[in-house]
């Protein structure tokens, strides 16, 4: 029993350093980490929808569960819609901006656990994946798949992550238009 008692003290301290390094690691990098993400978010509205700055508007969030914000081009020029959707590995992260005429003026993917090599395509900097984003700029919010009548084609082998990017530039613009 005192040899079990040992370990498990012996255990639980080295539990104990490993999560306070953990934790002091964490402290001295989140504000970093915090620009990093940021300064890759910016580049991301930027790419979608060129404007000096953006600010954040308010919207039915009930309404649009997937969208977590919506950002106004401080030039006049549209909105941003940050959304989070599921793809065919987890969530993808994206802006798609929205311009004056409610149409797509591009798609950025900020985030996304898709397959190498398939639905990683969507968000890679490859003739693949530059094509397949190209495709929604000037689309509105009927948008869609070519099977399903749309123009938009889906990339081989990766149709769940081609209908929820689909998707979310379509959920993007009704949530701009309901802004009113």
């Amino acid at each position: 029993m005192n040899k079990i008692l040992k370990l498990t003290f012996v255990l639980f301290l080295i539990c104990a350093i490993v999560a306070g390094i953990l934790g002091g690691v964490n402290e001295l990098t989140k504000d970093r980490i915090y620009a990093i993400q940021n300064a890759a978010t910016i580049a991301a509205y930027s790419a979608v929808l060129e404007a000096e700055g953006y600010d954040e508007v308010d919207f039915d969030r009930a309404a649009f569960p997937t969208v977590d914000k919506i950002s106004e081009a401080s030039n006049g020029a549209g909105h941003v819609v940050e959304l989070t959707v599921s793809g065919a590995q987890g969530l993808i992260t994206l802006a798609v901006g929205v311009d004056t005429d409610a149409k797509c003026s591009g798609i950025s993917i900020i985030e996304h656990s898709e397959t190498s090599g398939l639905g990683a395509n969507a968000a890679a900097d490859s003739e693949i994946g530059r094509n397949f984003r190209a495709q929604f700029v000037g689309e509105g919010e009927d948008i869609a798949l070519s099977k399903s009548g749309g123009n938009i084609d889906a990339l081989a082998g990766a149709t769940i992550t081609s209908n929820a990017v689909t998707g979310a530039v379509a959920t993007a613009i009704q949530a701009v238009n309901s802004l009113g």
